[in-house]
């Protein structure tokens, strides 16, 4: 049998359950007692589309160095589902160890011999404490969530307080759950083995970072973006970014002296009328969004093209998911990218936002509102479920006090009045940006026709070839003023002088960070430039042309990132090397090694030996 491992405030465990247990509640209690003790955590709930009975996950990354993206392998399975044991037990690491209900028997086949196998008489134990079903199931979860802190030497009085602050004023529904925590425990430390070889030891990695969602994060930045008009429809993932905008609203646009509401949420009957109603609200000068998946972009794709043509301010919050339609919409993916960078009839072109984690959902969830009017066109904010659904750590959130809201060229009534050249669609700075005008600004001048159809620069109906020709030559312009606008890449050098590079964006960060790093300290240096928007800085063209081979490391079948490159950049295809992991599950730092090892090794630089991922 192969060494048992033994790691301090390192390793990953994974939570095997059915959905509907009520196992998550217990399993994010767990992450957070380890987060209260100084030590890092990244919680990922990998969870079905359906409301009971299939199988659940929830994998928790516990990581002293701070690592928040997944790894890749399990050290400790709680395996309490019998539908995905040998699934979940063939993900074990050699050494590693399996905790399960032992209260059934199971024949010596069920189980690995490089593993440590830990039996608890869950079931047992419910069934002699409590008599109603649904109780067994739900103190089930904290039975065992009590052993762990025994079997892993967390301290239990962070879990007891995590509970207080879940049940606060509820005492019929506090003491029973300390009570089965209290259970678990002592089972453990008369019956087990404690500590294992994995421990949690208290540390001060945290610091003042916060644990967050994106998709609240993407919502509040909603609020400090001046943004006062939310029009939705339900969509996994993407819907808790307008249920919490709602609370932000509740909170911080509520007058305190009136109660009167200083905010319009509609949900309304599709995806269709949603983009509707943030249109039409952004044309008459509020600053409006809508939040949505894959699923939702296709459906809005002639409004989004009535937006860019006529050139109204948009935000769309884009939580990408599995696909297509009900296909896996509780799964991650990056796989809107050329569906939202080109999205509508004709020639269009829409400027993406690529956050990492949720500190840039809040960032970028503002920044869009400015972008958006400064441009006078649709911004996606493109997250996906990994960073919208999942409790990450992060940078507080900042925002200074003194920013005013940045409109962009609004020709006002003074303007009107002192006689100024008012075209609708006239580019009179030669950045592409014309001036626009609120409904309502002078009773007789600067009205004007909106059209999606063809126009001159004075907004009038035109079908004239040269005319069609001079409005789309001024929407590239404007496109090209965007590349100065949107949030530039970020620059990653390898320790060593390298003529291999790497792009990725968004949730492949963390990982990406972490791969890195283990490709570094084996001599496999890599540059590293994470794209943070759509359109490409000029820095993008220059890292590209700086290196013999760039890894594009995506999460989608297609790499439609690198064919975003290829199309904008104009470089050969051959240069950029696809990294594509599609699975729905988010991307682990061992498959970038493997995949980037295995590559390099096309090139006459010895590869890593595979690491299991």
């Amino acid at each position: 049998m192969p060494q048992q491992i033994e790691r301090i405030n390192d390793f990953v465990i994974k939570f095997a359950n059915v959905n509907g247990s009520g196992s998550a509640s217990a399993n994010m209690l767990f992450a957070k007692s380890i987060l209260r003790m100084g030590v890092p955590v990244s919680p990922r709930n990998i969870f079905p589309s359906n409301i009971q009975g299939l199988p659940t996950w929830y994998e928790v990354r516990v990581s002293e160095q701070g690592y928040l993206g997944r790894r890749g392998g399990v050290d400790m399975m709680v395996a309490m589902n019998p539908q995905t044991w040998d699934q979940d037990l063939k993900e074990i690491e050699a050494g590693g160890y399996l905790f399960y209900d032992s209260s059934k028997p199971l024949p010596k086949s069920k189980f690995r011999d490089d593993i440590t196998v830990i039996g608890m008489p869950l079931t047992e134990i419910c069934n002699d404490s409590y008599t109603d079903a649904r109780q067994r199931q739900l103190f089930k979860n904290i039975i065992y969530l009590g052993a762990l802190s025994a079997l892993l030497d967390v301290d239990p009085n962070e879990i007891a307080q995590l509970i207080g602050e879940q049940y606060k004023g509820k005492e019929a529904l506090l003491k029973p759950n300390v009570h089965a925590l209290q259970m678990g425990r002592d089972y453990a430390l008369a019956h087990l083995k404690c500590p294992i070889g994995l421990r949690v030891q208290r540390s001060d990695r945290v610091g003042r970072k916060i644990f967050v969602d994106g998709n609240s994060a993407a919502a509040l930045g909603s609020v400090y973006g001046g943004a006062t008009v939310c029009a939705w429809y339900p969509i996994t993932p993407s819907s808790t970014v307008a249920e919490a905008f709602a609370r932000h609203c509740k909170r911080l646009r509520t007058e305190p002296e009136t109660g009167r509401s200083r905010y319009a949420i509609v949900q309304a009957e599709d995806e269709l009328a949603s983009i509707g109603i943030v249109i039409g609200a952004g044309w008459n000068g509020a600053r409006a969004f809508t939040a949505t998946s894959g699923p939702g972009i296709s459906l809005m794709t002639e409004f989004i093209g009535l937006a860019y043509f006529a050139e109204i301010p948009a935000v769309l919050i884009d939580v990408q998911r599995g696909g297509p339609s009900t296909g896996m919409p509780t799964r991650t993916q990056q796989a809107d990218i050329l569906s939202c960078a080109y999205a509508s009839h004709g020639d269009t072109k829409h400027p993406l936002l690529f956050p990492e984690d949720p500190y840039e959902c809040f960032e970028m969830g503002a920044q869009a509102f400015d972008l958006a009017d400064r441009l006078q066109t649709p911004i996606f904010v493109m997250t996906d479920l990994d960073i919208g659904m999942n409790e990450r750590l992060c940078e507080p959130f900042r925002w200074d006090d003194s920013r005013g809201m940045d409109r962009g060229k609004v020709m006002t009534r003074e303007m009107l009045e002192a006689g100024k050249e008012f075209g609708r669609y006239l580019d009179v700075d030669g950045d592409g940006i014309p001036y626009r005008t609120y409904p309502g600004t002078h009773p007789t001048r600067g009205a004007y026709f909106t059209r999606g159809t063809t126009k001159d620069r004075y907004a009038r109906y035109s079908e004239e070839g040269p005319v069609y020709v001079d409005n789309m030559q001024r929407l590239l312009r404007k496109f090209e003023t965007a590349k100065e606008m949107v949030p530039k890449p970020v620059l990653r050098p390898a320790r060593q002088a390298t003529r291999f590079g790497a792009i990725h964006f968004g949730s492949t960060s963390p990982a990406m960070h972490e791969a890195l790093d283990l490709l570094d300290e084996q001599g496999l240096h890599v540059d590293a430039l994470r794209v943070r928007a759509f359109p490409f800085s000029d820095q993008v063209s220059e890292f590209i042309a700086e290196h013999d081979q760039v890894f594009v490391v995506e999460q989608n079948r297609d790499g439609q990132l690198r064919t975003l490159l290829v199309n904008e950049c104009a470089v050969d295809p051959a240069k950029l090397m696809p990294v594509l992991h599609y699975d729905g599950t988010p991307i682990t730092a061992r498959f970038i090694v493997n995949e980037i090892a295995t590559k390099l090794g096309m090139f006459n630089v010895t590869p890593l030996r595979k690491v299991v991922s």
